[in-house]
């Protein structure tokens, strides 16, 4: 993907930056800063951060950022839902008054250009939906960077596949879209029995109505930094709620594409097991071994040197083997039965 071109300075777009936040008290105060900290014209801009039915001091947190234009909404809901993230940025949406609607999570960190990169090239280009790049950042041990490096693995599918005109996948930690574009494709409504998919599957709905009007914004200054998981539980339950998201793709070519890369991963491991009775089969798995590192290397180097990260590359020959095994059980665990997030049990 070509660098993009973005306007600089004369913005004229109102925009909405929303987010969910659930029992966020250790850092909400961090992302509430770094949005307020934006070179964009205040005067064009409205904040809206969701409560959604936080234990802790999060709504208080919030409110207390009132007198610099912040303001609360929060969710009281009387019945279950499977999809509070939707309902919560749905609430939003509906009471905003921005024609772009800029949405993060509750526990990001972003650039002060963050904000002007992100319109300057909606109001250039005029797409009706931007992802843009998300990185994790502060990692503290081996396990942490590993997830770092397998996170630019998937950022760089959803931009690969958005410039082909084949918007699959993004992230809703940094997503914006048009607010009229929203309603007219209805919304989360067909969506909203999955508790994730707020992202991707929004996304997909805007592209089936607009298949060429999706763009990655592949800018360094529209990065949002957001942490990897501390325990391998923690990863395993993000993991199965992404994977989950699968089974509701609009583009069954996609669908197809994927489950290719897992029956690929699959021989992987059925190839070493057979070659402890037979060389061939040994052989073969070396070099579809050999391969996946080859090509793995040549797609992870330029979209780490994107992000500065370069270094991480060097962990591929220790994630390989592990990134095998664990793709192909959260190809199987991710489309069955529940998972938690933030605290509740959902499907």
């Amino acid at each position: 993907m070509k660098r993009p071109n973005i306007k600089p300075s004369g913005f004229t777009t109102k925009v909405t930056v929303l987010a969910a936040a659930r029992n966020e008290e250790e850092r909400i105060h961090l992302t509430l800063d770094d949005i307020l900290a934006q070179d964009y014209p205040k005067e064009l801009t409205e904040i809206i951060i969701v409560d959604d039915h936080s234990t802790d001091r999060t709504s208080q947190i919030i409110a207390s950022y009132a007198d610099r234009g912040v303001q609360l909404l929060q969710l009281n809901e009387d019945k279950p839902l499977n999809s509070y993230k939707k309902k919560a940025i749905a609430e939003a949406i509906r009471l905003s008054s921005g024609e772009l609607m800029v949405a993060t999570d509750a526990d990001c960190r972003m650039g002060h250009k963050w904000l002007s990169t992100v319109v300057g090239y909606y109001e250039k280009e005029n797409p009706v939906m931007i992802s843009s790049p998300v990185s994790y950042f502060e990692e503290r041990s081996l396990f942490e960077r590993m997830q770092a490096l397998e996170f630019y693995y998937l950022i760089g599918i959803g931009a690969a596949f958005i410039g082909n005109c084949r918007a699959s996948t993004c992230n809703g930690a940094n997503l914006a879209y048009r607010k009229d574009v929203f309603y007219e494709v209805g919304g989360f409504k067909d969506i909203d029995d999955l508790a994730s998919g707020d992202d991707e599957l929004l996304l997909q709905k805007i592209a089936q109505r607009f298949p060429h009007r999706i763009a990655f914004l592949k800018s360094y200054n529209a990065v949002v930094y957001t942490h990897a998981k501390h325990t391998l539980h923690e990863f395993m339950q993000q993991r199965r709620r992404w994977a989950s998201k699968s089974v509701k793709y609009k583009d069954k070519k996609v669908v197809a594409f994927v489950v290719g890369i897992w029956l690929f991963n699959v021989s992987l491991i059925v190839n070493l097991c057979l070659g402890l009775y037979d060389h061939y089969f040994f052989k073969l798995f070396t070099l579809q071994f050999l391969l996946k590192y080859i090509f793995e290397l040549a797609y992870l180097l330029p979209i780490a040197a994107f992000f500065k990260r370069s270094k991480l590359v060097l962990l591929l020959i220790i994630i390989i083997p592990v990134h095998v095994i664990y793709f192909i059980y959260i190809g199987l665990a991710g489309n069955s039965g529940t998972y938690v997030w933030k605290g509740r049990e959902v499907r």
